[in-house]
């Protein structure tokens, strides 16, 4: 495999991280290749939390192939590490082997690197790039980089809806609206998340399993239930298989043991309104490492996320039909001018089957 320029050898790198698109969290997705003349001599990608991250990994592809890596390339989706972690520094691993050169896309956010790495690479005689397809590396670690700057959480609000913005029937029936290609795609998205989060009205009425079954994956996000009052029923799919965070704002020490028991846990984050408080859930999801936090709630808790402002981004899937006179996507208090009305802005606009999918950002 022959590449051309420092571009294309960081597209390769990019591919590569997009294969740890499930499995790297809490870390950072990454891939790395090793070239010399332009050919390919190692790859490699990030492994689960523990594992050997990209670095390691290419440099141990190049030898078992019989490449000797000194004064080879490497192309970098992400600033080698210059710390200890559960791993040695990525950085020290690139100055061991001798490469000459690293092209870098982005610089690392954590504040244990921020710079580090690339600096120890540079203080010994390696020749650094960087900033080499930085927006795609940055998207493609969008939770990571929530986590590290802002302290909590990339939140993408998942919904689906007519035309006309209708998510179900005046009774509340909503299966389906989308269609299956869009059912199954919005899977995939909840597969990349960390966590998945809905509220105890969808868990009352729909008793969803909040779990991703359409696409295969090594590893289920973890299950968190918004749950002012502990009314959730010990019987609810979002609960088997344990291991689900429920969020409360009022005690009830029989259902806390209850739920513990079963082996769950419940947090206790009250605002001055006897409900969750949803900006210190955030702040205690990123304490906990969870870079991307993927919502799938009724219109209540939409609202109230957008209201406190929560949610980052909407993953919306249009059907192209109009419901009319029924439930809508949020709970929002009526602006009294264009002027107040929340602002998003288009970030992508895609077919999925006979639907439409659309990424739009929320501006606060």
């Amino acid at each position: 495999m022959k590449f051309q320029n420092d571009e294309d050898a960081m597209r390769h790198a990019l591919s590569l991280a997009e294969q740890g698109m499930f499995t790297t969290t809490p870390n950072p997705r990454v891939g790395c290749v090793l070239l010399r003349n332009g050919e390919l001599i190692g790859a490699g990608f990030t492994q689960p939390a523990g594992q050997a991250h990209a670095e390691v990994q290419a440099l141990a592809d190049a030898r078992q192939r019989g490449h000797d890596p000194r004064g080879a390339t490497a192309y970098v989706t992400l600033e080698p590490c210059s710390h200890f972690g559960r791993t040695p520094p990525c950085a020290d691993a690139l100055v061991a082997a001798g490469v000459a050169r690293v092209v870098v896309a982005v610089g690392d956010p954590n504040p244990l690197v921020a710079g580090q790495g690339m600096a120890l690479l540079r203080a010994a005689g390696i020749d650094v790039r960087q900033d080499v397809l930085s927006d795609a590396a940055r998207e493609l670690n969008i939770g990571f980089f929530s986590r590290m700057q802002r302290q909590r959480p990339w939140l993408r609000m998942k919904a689906a809806a007519s035309l006309d913005g209708k998510t179900a029937l005046h009774d509340g029936r909503s299966q389906w609206i989308t269609s299956p290609q869009a059912r199954d795609d919005g899977h995939w998205w909840r597969a990349r998340a960390c966590a998945i989060i809905t509220g105890i009205g969808t868990v009352k009425e729909d008793d969803p399993q909040m779990n991703v079954r359409a696409i295969q994956t090594p590893r289920q996000p973890r299950r968190i239930v918004i749950d002012s009052r502990l009314e959730i029923a010990l019987q609810a799919k979002v609960l088997q298989g344990g291991g689900t965070w429920i969020v409360a704002a009022r005690p009830d020490a029989e259902k806390e043991a209850r739920l513990r028991d079963a082996g769950h846990e419940v947090l206790m984050l009250p605002n001055a309104q006897g409900k969750v408080d949803l900006p210190a859930l955030m702040l205690e999801l990123g304490r906990r490492g969870i870079n991307e936090l993927h919502a799938e709630a009724g219109f209540k808790l939409n609202g109230s996320l957008i209201r406190e402002k929560c949610a980052d981004e909407l993953l919306l899937y249009l059907a192209p039909s109009v419901i009319g006179d029924a439930q809508g996507l949020f709970d929002l208090a009526a602006p009294d001018s264009l002027e107040q009305v929340q602002r998003l802005a288009w970030h992508e606009v895609s077919r999925v089957g006979p639907d439409l999918r659309v990424l739009a950002r929320f501006h606060y």
